[in-house]
């Protein structure tokens, strides 16, 4: 090959490639979304081709920027359409169909001029027809098409004698390129290119940024404990490069949060179907005639205002006591100073990651270039600094009977940390492994990554009898609250020699409330307790809540007896109970009179029933002959029964009086009785 026709070639191909962006800059976020920035030197009228998958375009669409120095203009910028294939090729005048024959797709374009070539002869002609001619034994079928020659003379043509074809028409022989470009397309559906293009005399230097979706960068910690000092926390950064282009030299951005991202269909051509409006030609247009308005109506433009929600954490009170004063301080279990951590126990990394507040968010960005291929993956060091931190155990599961080996750590880097999980060494060892989530800076949490089998806890459920804590009176009723009293016992047993201090999470419950005692933090869901057990010794928690209820009952339903423990409650003032005494007086006699009643009626019911017998006999005795006498003390017996009835009737009634009488005595003090 001559230096003239390589030197040709070199120039096409870097025409033919155009100018190259590679990626400077990128930023991978928590919610799957990756910002590239990609910049290099535009030539004179150069373009330039970015490539993406198809899934991406959508958010390349909504967020390409374009930024350029120099003399000269970005024109515009181009992309590769994604109609779909069917419309697309809708568009041509032809259709080539799976396996179809050329006769067939020739046959659609009857009037064409073409030009054939047979041996030595040249053909030209307009074309008639194409068509498939079934073959015999003695033939094979073969495939001939009609022409109208310039002669004006019809000739049927085999293709199988011909050595090319070829359309006259300059149009259709571009369609039938641009067709065969399309099918080619489509089979790579995937790939999708952004063309910019631009104007100048000069060479420039352009920067493209845009966003794509991209896996979550994942973090992940060693949280190391050695023989003194702080436990060191080792954070590592997990980044997966599923792009088709490597980073090479890249500055690399790690952001913390969750930003709202969405996907808009802006790739995707959208066709809005419209009527179809026909023009009457027949008949003549009759005049309009518009009514006038009868009320107007004024246009207004409402807004709502939604105010920002904001979760609040209460900061944990922990100091109660001398001997909890020191609860913030580092102490491993059994109150032994934390231990440091030797440097043979920390990864030999270095980590250059600077860290800053974006808002809302955090951002870790590496000070030195990245490189991660296409297709690979990386285990990048963000983080490795000492931390505040104390071992305890956590029980808060009650299906077991072992807490937790845990740690309460206290975000002292001054860093964002991002959720992950933690793998805890203790003394160079595996200790076992805990999740924590998002961690601001000087936030604590509480993390479990074992169990403790040295102790054992065992839980009691005791329950109280209800006591009213207030009473009160409201137009003839009796409201109450009243107080429903529970209790949860926590024995803790510790079989090791060391002390221990332990965590007690008892569950929230949204009508109880703490009685005579305080959590040293409060969850969402959890009040927290804080217990230390002395070497091979028994200790016990003792959780006491209370749930309050309200009752309402109408007075003159309640017996004497219930209305007379409501007296004697000690929550009533002297006042309230001398109004109460009296109603309680009166609900006595009322059931003093009710009693003598219920007697006096059973003494009328009991002299009615022996009447009834005494008739009986009488009338039975007079059908037998020599018992007048026995007849005799009968009706004697009988009148003197109606003279005790006649007096308890006369009794009946004035006790009868007396209740109507104590009953408005009684409705008169419950209209004034109120406390």
């Amino acid at each position: 090959m001559t230096p003239k026709l390589a030197l040709c070639l070199l120039l096409t191909i870097s025409v033919a490639q155009g100018a190259e962006l590679p990626i400077r800059q990128v930023i991978l976020y928590k919610h799957g979304i990756g910002y590239f920035q990609r910049s290099g030197q535009l030539g004179p009228n150069d373009s330039v081709q970015l490539d993406f998958n198809a899934a991406e375009m959508n958010d390349v669409l909504k967020s390409l920027t374009i930024q350029e120095s120099g003399a000269g203009k970005v024109t515009g910028l181009r992309y590769d359409s994604s109609d779909p294939l069917e419309k697309k090729l809708a568009e041509f005048p032809f259709k080539i169909g799976p396996g179809q024959p050329l006769t067939a797709i020739l046959d659609q374009l009857k009037g064409a001029a073409v030009e054939l070539k047979s041996g030595s002869e040249t053909i030209r002609g307009t074309l008639v027809s194409g068509r498939t001619v079934p073959g015999t034994e003695q033939r094979p079928p073969s495939e001939q098409i009609t022409l109208l020659l310039d002669s004006g003379e019809f000739r049927n043509v085999d293709l199988s004698a011909v050595a090319s074809l070829r359309f006259q028409d300059t149009a259709l022989q571009t369609q039938f390129a641009e067709y065969l470009k399309t099918l080619h397309a489509a089979r790579s559906r995937d790939k999708r290119s952004v063309y910019i293009d631009s104007t100048g005399s000069q060479a420039r230097e352009i920067a493209a940024s845009y966003m794509i979706p991209m896996p979550v960068w994942k973090s992940s910690y060693r949280l190391i404990f050695g023989t003194a000092g702080e436990p060191t926390l080792e954070g590592w950064a997990i980044v997966d490069n599923t792009t088709g282009d490597d980073w090479s030299n890249v500055q690399l951005s790690l952001v913390s949060g969750r930003p709202i991202s969405f996907i808009s269909r802006l790739y995707e051509p959208r066709y809005i179907g419209r009527p179809t409006a026909e023009v009457e030609r027949d008949n003549a247009q009759a005049p309009v005639i518009y009514q006038g308005a009868i009320e107007e109506k004024e246009k207004a433009a409402g807004r709502g205002d939604f105010p920002a929600g904001r979760v609040a954490m209460a900061a944990p009170a922990l100091a109660r006591t001398e001997e909890n004063t020191d609860a913030m301080q580092m102490n491993v279990v059994g109150e032994a100073p934390l231990v440091e951590t030797t440097t043979a126990s920390l990864s030999a990394i270095a980590s250059t990651a600077a860290s800053r507040e974006l808002g809302e968010l955090f951002e870790y960005s590496f000070t030195t270039p990245i490189t991660v291929h296409k297709s690979e993956s990386a285990m990048l060091p963000f983080l490795q600094e000492k931390l505040a931190a104390r071992k305890l155990l956590v029980y808060s599961d009650e299906g077991s009977i072992h807490p937790l080996n845990s740690v309460e750590i206290t975000n002292s880097t001054g860093k964002t940390l991002d959720g992950g999980p933690i793998t805890v060494y203790d003394a160079n060892a595996y200790a076992g492994e805990a999740l924590v989530e998002t961690l601001k800076k000087g936030d604590n949490r509480l993390i479990s990554y074992g169990v403790d089998l040295g102790t054992r806890i065992t839980t009691v459920f005791e329950s109280q009898a209800q006591i009213v804590r207030e009473v009160h009176f409201r137009r003839g009723f009796l409201l109450t609250k009243t107080a429903a009293i529970e209790t949860k016992t926590y024995t803790v047993r510790n079989v090791d020699q060391a002390a221990k201090t332990m965590i007690i999470e008892h569950p929230v419950r949204s009508d109880y409330k703490l009685i005579n005692q305080e959590a040293i933090e409060t969850t969402s869901d959890a009040y927290r307790f804080e217990v230390k057990i002395g070497p091979d010794a028994i200790e016990k928690l003792l959780v006491t809540e209370e749930r309050v209820f309200d009752s309402t009952m109408a007075i003159s339903n309640l017996t004497p007896d219930l209305l007379g423990s409501y007296v004697q409650n000690k929550s009533l003032t002297d006042a309230a109970r001398a109004q109460l005494q009296q109603i309680l007086d009166l609900k006595r006699q009322i059931a003093a009179n009710d009693g003598e009643i219920q007697r006096t009626l059973t003494g009328i019911n009991n002299f009615v029933l022996d009447q009834g017998r005494i008739r009986q006999n009488i009338d039975s005795l007079n059908r037998v002959a020599g018992q007048e006498q026995q007849v005799q003390n009968y009706s004697r017996q009988l009148a003197a029964q109606e003279a005790q009835l006649a007096t308890l009737r006369d009794k009946l009634a004035q006790l009868q009086t007396r209740k109507t009488t104590l009953e408005s005595q009684l409705n008169a003090l419950l209209e004034k009785l109120e406390f």
